[in-house]
C-alpha cells in the first residue's frame, strides 16, 4: 500500500471518529467547562482554517494548476455553492421565519448536513496529501479542529431532540464516517485525474473560507467581553501560528 494512502487512511479516521470520540468527551463535561472548551477550539479552528486556506491551499492550487486565472473563480463559486446548499437544507426541513436553525434544528437535517459535511472533509484531505504531506498535514489538523465543536454541537442537537445518548452517539459516527470512503475514493480518482487536484484545492480553501467565516466567528461574535475578546484573539494567531509551522518550517515553503 502506498504511504500516502495510509495517510489518507489515517487522518480520516482520526478526523471522522476521533472527533466523535473527542466530542463525547466534552458532553459529559458540565456544561461551565463545555462552554470554555468549545468556545477555544472554535477560535483556534478559526486560525487553522483561514491560515490553511490563504497560506497553503490557495498558493498551492495556483502554483500547480494550469490555467491559474481559474483558481479565485474557483474559489467563489465554490463559497456560493456551499451557501446555497446549507440553505437548500435548511430549506427543506425548516420553511418558517420562526425557525431557529442552530439551536432547534430537525434531527435528520443535522445528520444529512454533518454526512455531507464530512464526506468533503473526505475529499479535503485526499487532494490536500496527493499534493504535499505537509499540505495534508495541515489541511487534517484543520479538519479536526473543527469537527470536534461541530460534532459536539451535532450530538447536543440530537439529545434536545429526544434521542437517547447512545443512538445519537451511532448516528453521529455513521453520518461522521462518510470521510473514509469520501477519502479512499478520492485518492483513487485524484491520482488518475491529477490535473483537477490543483481545481480540488481551490474548492477546499473555498469550504474552509465559508466555514470560518459563515459559522464560526458568527459564534466567536457572541462573547462581547474584553477578556474573551482578547482570549479569542490569542487563540486565532495560535492557529495561525501553528498552520504556517507545519507548512513552512515543515519543508513546504513558496
Amino acid at each position: 500500500m502506498k504511504i500516502m494512502l495510509v495517510w489518507v487512511i489515517l487522518f480520516s479516521v482520526i478526523g471522522s471518529i476521533g472527533a466523535i470520540a473527542a466530542a463525547s468527551l466534552f458532553v459529559i463535561l458540565g456544561e461551565r467547562i463545555q462552554k470554555k472548551l468549545v468556545t477555544a477550539l472554535l477560535s483556534f479552528a478559526t486560525g487553522t482554517l483561514l491560515t490553511a486556506a490563504f497560506i497553503g491551499l490557495i498558493p498551492e492550487a495556483i502554483e500547480t494548476v494550469e490555467e491559474p486565472h481559474l483558481v479565485t473563480p474557483v474559489i467563489l463559486g465554490g463559497i456560493l455553492f456551499f451557501f446555497f446548499l446549507e440553505k437548500f437544507l435548511i430549506w427543506r426541513n425548516c420553511q418558517n421565519n420562526a425557525c431557529e436553525v442552530h439551536s432547534h434544528a430537525p434531527g435528520p437535517l443535522v445528520l444529512i448536513g454533518d454526512a455531507f459535511h464530512n464526506f468533503t472533509d473526505g475529499i479535503v484531505i485526499a487532494a490536500a496529501f496527493l499534493t504535499d504531506f505537509n499540505i495534508g498535514l495541515a489541511a487534517s489538523i484543520t479538519i479536526l479542529m473543527h469537527e470536534i465543536p461541530q460534532e459536539t454541537g451535532d450530538f447536543a442537537i440530537l439529545i434536545h431532540n429526544g434521542m437517547p445518548n447512545k443512538k445519537a452517539f451511532l448516528y453521529n459516527i455513521l453520518s461522521s464516517s462518510t470521510t473514509i470512503p469520501s477519502a479512499i475514493a478520492s485518492y483513487f480518482i485524484l491520482e488518475i485525474f491529477e490535473t483537477f487536484i490543483p481545481l480540488f484545492l481551490a474548492i477546499s480553501a473555498a469550504s474552509f473560507i465559508y466555514i470560518a467565516l459563515s459559522d464560526l466567528t458568527p459564534q466567536l461574535h457572541q462573547r462581547t467581553e474584553t477578556k474573551e475578546i482578547i482570549k479569542q484573539l490569542l487563540l486565532i494567531l495560535l492557529g495561525i501560528t501553528l498552520m504556517v509551522i507545519i507548512l513552512t518550517l515543515g519543508g513546504h515553503n513558496h
